[in-house]
């Protein structure tokens, strides 16, 4: 159950070009971690649960790795899945369709998952591969709702009692001209934080958005089921998060609270989800934190968008990118930085040999999971103080704990 098709928030897949790196030091660092290590040691037998747009596509990263035997596939479509599964490799008696077909996939000889699925089944379908005591390789955000977020931290402290892997896939920390700016930063380059800012636009005009069906089949595929809070967790939560992702990695704490509001304003819409978000975060010690987001069709973001966060310091200014400039400029600490080159494919790979080396070499720590629960109840945070145009607190968020439910009657189970 995943993507057939990439929109306009997925753009950037194809349309993040290689740049010129500014200064030689942000060269060299480009250099040092863009390569993915020779040894691959043995393969691990893979499954790919969700053959849409975006699991076909890392599933073929995943290949390229030459670490990984695909040995089963699931798809709520039946299709997909033996399309999908047999490009991969995958015996057809082992492509598997319906809502349960993750489970089937678990029960067929994987070692490890790979979750691509609507936010919503994520916490459900990692609970049953952590149980069966599989390795995790999953996407963001990591659920859609509360109680769904929590149960993903959760997961990832078991996966590290079991030993095994659990690992969210974000980009942007993994670029070495972010981890050269968060290091400095981290060492007091910017000295005392005065302020934070973080966008998430896009070109184009919004997700296919069609009317409702008797079931809820229709929005299992093409990406539209982003436009719903319940299946897809908002668009905050599906592009922006990548943002505010390096908000929480660079500062290592999330908010305290947030101050929001939101429109909707695409064509005909029948989802539920806002389409632009203006939102003000505090931390517990003060620091002010503004983000926004919007889908734009005629601003310099139409091209591929803008994903970035900046920090503002007393003596110094640092920003972190998904495909513009890194730097942290002036301070003890000045780092002119570069251009983040191709990161929706090189971050996916960086992680896909992560996942990998971690798995052979029992490195359990799961670090990323954790860190994927604070920014995804950021997203949330943000997501329902704008629809509801007032303060919210993170602890009354938590408090509420509110479960959305998704009517799968009339699926295939």
């Amino acid at each position: 159950m995943n993507q057939d098709t990439i929109i306009p928030r997925r753009t950037f897949l194809h349309q993040a070009t290689a740049a010129g790196i500014a200064l030689t030091a942000a060269a060299t660092v480009q250099a040092e971690a863009s390569s993915i290590p020779a040894k691959i040691g043995r393969k691990l037998k893979v499954g790919l649960v969700g053959c849409g747009g975006r699991g076909s596509w890392i599933a073929g990263l995943f290949k390229q790795h030459g670490g990984y035997e695909f040995v089963a596939a699931a798809d709520y479509f039946p299709d997909r899945a033996e399309k999908t599964g047999t490009a991969l490799g995958a015996q057809k008696s082992k492509c598997f369709s319906g809502l349960s077909a993750y489970k089937r996939l678990i029960e067929s000889g994987v070692e490890a998952v790979i979750l691509e699925v609507p936010p919503y089944f994520f916490p459900e379908h990692a609970a049953a591969a952590v149980e069966a005591g599989l390795h995790v390789y999953m996407a963001k955000p990591v659920a859609a709702d509360l109680p769904g977020t929590l149960k993903i931290g959760g997961l990832g402290k078991t996966a590290t009692e079991k030993k095994r892997v659990f690992l969210v896939d974000y980009q942007m920390p993994t670029d070495p001209l972010n981890m050269e700016v968060r290091k400095r930063l981290n060492e007091g380059g910017l000295g005392a934080l005065q302020m934070v800012y973080s966008v998430g636009n896009s070109g184009g005009g919004g997700f296919n958005d069609p009317p409702l069906g008797k079931t809820i089949e229709n929005r299992l595929a093409g990406l539209i089921w982003v436009n719903d809070d319940a299946l897809g967790c908002g668009y905050i939560g599906n592009f922006d998060i990548h943002s505010i992702d390096a908000v929480i990695w660079a500062l290592d704490r999330r908010p305290i609270s947030a101050y929001g509001r939101g429109t909707r304003c695409r064509k005909d819409p029948h989802g539920d989800t806002l389409d632009s978000y203006f939102v003000t975060y505090a931390f517990a010690d003060g620091l002010t934190w503004n983000h926004h987001s919007a889908i734009g069709p005629t601003h310099d973001w139409l091209k591929q968008g803008s994903l970035e966060a900046s920090i503002q310091g007393s003596q110094a200014a640092a920003r972190l990118s998904y495909w513009g400039k890194a730097y942290l400029r002036g301070g003890p600490k000045h780092f002119g930085g570069g251009t983040v080159v191709d990161l929706y494919a090189a971050g996916a790979k960086r992680n896909i040999a992560a996942f990998h080396e971690n798995v052979l070499a029992g490195n359990f720590d799961n670090k990323t999971a954790q860190r994927s629960v604070d920014c995804t109840l950021t997203c949330i945070l943000g997501r329902e103080a704008a629809r509801r145009g007032q303060l919210l607190t993170m602890d009354e968020l938590i408090k509420e704990n509110r479960r959305f439910e998704v009517d799968l009657s009339g699926l295939t189970p």
